[in-house]
């Protein structure tokens, strides 16, 4: 086998391994108002977690707009945004957005990245002179567990609002 082949299937083995075992809870502190999200109290619900890149990022701010411009199509779901940043970066970083955007979406931290490595989010991408992870969505379903993830290629290859609809369409589906 070829040593490529062999990267590969222990790339894919190892994010299989990380999907298999999502945190068994995930309490995150809002950095931009006091608002604590504990995904135990929300259970039944469908949560969206939305992996934002560590820095100054044109490309996450368009995207949450997008997001926030459509949460409210989306029954039964809950989206949050995550940044690895500190408190005070964030905050600058969400003055770009206005207070009705984030009275109804705050930015909550994760410090040093540790739910991301949790979720087994790749690091090792360079963006504005930083090494971060990989920008990605994780649809957790309404029992907590993993039901969907996409982890973009490059700090512009994000899981758009429309594909996240769809999918949340898709898998709210009865099943036959």
């Amino acid at each position: 086998m070829k040593t490529g082949t062999v990267l590969g299937l222990a790339a894919a083995l190892a994010s299989a391994a990380a999907r298999a075992a999502p945190p068994a809870d995930v309490t995150l502190k809002s950095a931009t108002d006091e608002r604590i999200f504990r995904l135990a109290d929300a259970r039944g619900k469908y949560v969206v977690l939305n992996f934002l890149l560590k820095t100054e990022c044109p490309f996450c701010l368009r995207h949450t707009r997008a997001y926030v411009a459509g949460a409210d199509t989306l029954p039964n779901t809950l989206i949050l945004f995550i940044k690895p940043d500190s408190d005070e970066d964030i905050r600058k970083w969400a003055s770009n957005l206005t207070a009705a955007e984030l009275k109804q979406f705050p930015i909550y931290r994760d410090p040093e990245a540790k739910l991301a490595e949790q979720f087994g989010i790749p690091s090792g991408y360079t963006f504005h002179g930083h090494v971060v992870r990989y920008p990605a969505l994780i649809v957790l379903g309404p029992d907590g567990s993993e039901i969907f993830r996409h982890v973009g290629r490059n700090n512009a290859d994000r899981f758009s609002f429309e594909q996240l609809a769809e999918k949340l369409r898709e898998l709210s589906r009865p099943k036959e």
